[in-house]
């Protein structure tokens, strides 16, 4: 008999990876609570360890993707007004 996977939602990942970084229990008792594999609270907890100073950055790395987005959409504008231009200045026979 085939069994198909669980999909977790990032927010029972986050539960069992703070569950175990709290350390009240064993990462087999967990498992045995939360019904998931050992080695998979291990990898989400150490994906939330690793992950956790993205949450402080409040700053750097979004004003750098918002200005990037900003560029570019610039850049479209740019593009979109050059080919206005041309098409205007061929009917006017410039």
């Amino acid at each position: 008999m085939k069994q198909t996977r669980k999909k977790h939602s990032p927010a029972f990942k986050a539960r069992v990876a703070l569950a175990a970084l709290q350390g009240e229990h064993t990462i087999v008792e967990l498992a045995s609570r939360f019904e998931v594999h050992p080695s998979q609270i291990h990898d989400w907890k150490k994906a939330l360890v690793q992950g956790a100073p993205q949450l402080f950055d409040h700053g750097a790395g979004r004003q750098e993707k918002d200005q990037e987005a900003l560029t570019a959409q610039l850049y479209q504008q740019i593009g979109q007004l050059k080919v206005e231009r041309d098409v205007l200045s061929r009917r006017s026979g410039l």
